[in-house]
């Protein structure tokens, strides 16, 4: 993406919560929060060289990096742990945790789990260097589920890290999600529902983490597309996503009856192959961000109940907020250019 490269956004990537984002750049790390857009703190290039990844722990002051880009200081096969909260002199002290593999760092999702009765917290950062860098890790206190795909073409594994024990292996559970590859997936709020997409890219389908049941298929179109991100609502209720088409479409799920179905519905099948695009559930609403750039989505705060939005984040420096309602119509709230917005305060 030549846009991208001209502003240096090698990566994007929201909190557990999606009430922040970090953008990893050529230039180093900025943090942002989402509403009101502000940035809230940063690690600039001669600090950490130039970042290809980075992940923030819940709303708090550790982060995790990759280096990587055109000026890297760090090695992609390393992991370091900064912490923006310790006033030192040096900044390089800031530093305080580094993790190295034996292959490049392709994601990095972090978890803060409490243990009950005590008064000191384990802070879990999950690196995963195979599958093309896809994992999720449920943001729920509550439940410590970690989803990334099998082995076997179209597969998810589901593994409950509650139930890992050092110097032990456990078997993931699996569910045959999809015929091709895996290229995006998602977790709700509580870890009960996964979604994915295959690098096909015309359908996501939804499953039940206990139970591996398939519960409902959703179709982004009908044209092949690269998936970027998939996000639900704080509730579940709603589902969001975003591809190299420049459309991000936003489904209901609580409420699948709001979902648009295709014209030919009334007529009913009239084979296998057209009777499954028929009974096709296609995006409540959908809005259109800068054709073929990356982005990251996710819904933003409720304005009224029933007025819902959702916020997509590019990788050109543009932020976009639409508002949807359950008829369907969704218009544009607001807009701006992240990477201009200065240092508002400390984070």
């Amino acid at each position: 993406d030549i846009m991208a490269q001209k502003r240096g956004v090698n990566s994007l990537q929201f909190n557990q919560d999606q009430s922040c984002f970090c953008c990893a750049m050529e230039t180093g790390v900025r943090i942002y929060n989402v509403e009101p857009l502000m940035e809230k703190g940063h690690l600039d290039h001669e600090q950490v060289g130039s970042i290809a990844l980075c992940s923030m722990l819940h709303r708090s002051n550790l982060l995790a990096v990759v280096g990587g880009g055109v000026n890297p200081k760090f090695s992609e096969i390393s992991v370091l742990i900064w912490d923006d909260a310790q006033e030192v002199r040096d900044p390089k002290d800031k530093l305080v945790l580094e993790f190295t593999f034996t292959k490049p760092v392709l994601a990095v999702v972090s978890s803060l789990h409490l243990k009950i009765g005590m008064t000191c917290f384990y802070v879990f950062f999950i690196t995963v260097f195979a599958f093309v860098g896809l994992c999720e890790l449920c943001p729920s206190l509550e439940k410590q589920l970690l989803v990334f795909p099998g082995h076997k073409g179209g597969s998810l594994q589901l593994v409950d890290l509650s139930n890992t024990k050092p110097g032990t292996s456990s078997a993931p559970f699996t569910i045959n999600a999809h015929q091709s590859e895996i290229a995006c997936l998602a977790l709700n709020q509580p870890g009960s529902v996964v979604a994915s997409a295959s690098r096909k890219g015309t359908l996501i389908r939804l499953f039940d983490t206990t139970t591996r049941d398939k519960l409902v298929e959703l179709r982004r179109g009908t044209d092949p597309a690269t998936l970027y991100c998939i996000n639900f609502s704080h509730d579940s209720s709603f589902l969001c996503a975003s591809s190299d088409k420049g459309t991000v479409h936003i489904f209901a799920l609580k409420d699948t009856k709001l979902n648009r179905r295709s014209a030919l519905a009334r007529v009913g099948k009239v084979g296998p192959v057209i009777g499954q695009y028929v009974d096709s559930q296609w995006s409540l609403a959908n809005f259109t961000v800068p054709a073929e750039c990356a982005c990251i989505c996710a819904f933003g705060k409720n304005t009224s109940k029933n007025v819902n939005s959702v916020i997509a984040i590019c990788v050109d420096g543009t932020f976009h907020k639409y508002v949807f309602t359950p008829d369907g119509n969704c218009n544009r709230e607001a807009f701006d250019v992240y990477l201009d917005i200065c240092d508002d305060d400390d984070f």
